[in-house]
């Protein structure tokens, strides 16, 4: 019963802990060019962004 208490209290502190400094570990994990590259290229892959992304930078395509 203690081991299980302490491995929910271990989750909830970590979880705790990467919430509060969620920025700061992001900032890290993106220097990386390899990671950045992996990061940018599979939010790309999520349905919609890509499209969204391009409008808001080229602009809607004009009708007609």
């Amino acid at each position: 019963m203690s081991r299980m208490l302490t491995s929910i209290l271990m989750i909830g502190s970590i979880g705790y802990f990467l919430y509060k400094y969620k920025f700061r570990l992001i900032n890290v994990l993106l220097k990386s060019g390899w990671m950045r590259r992996i990061a940018v290229g599979s939010i790309m892959n999520f349905p919609g962004v890509k499209q969204k992304m391009m409008q808001s930078m080229f602009g809607k395509p004009s009708e007609g």
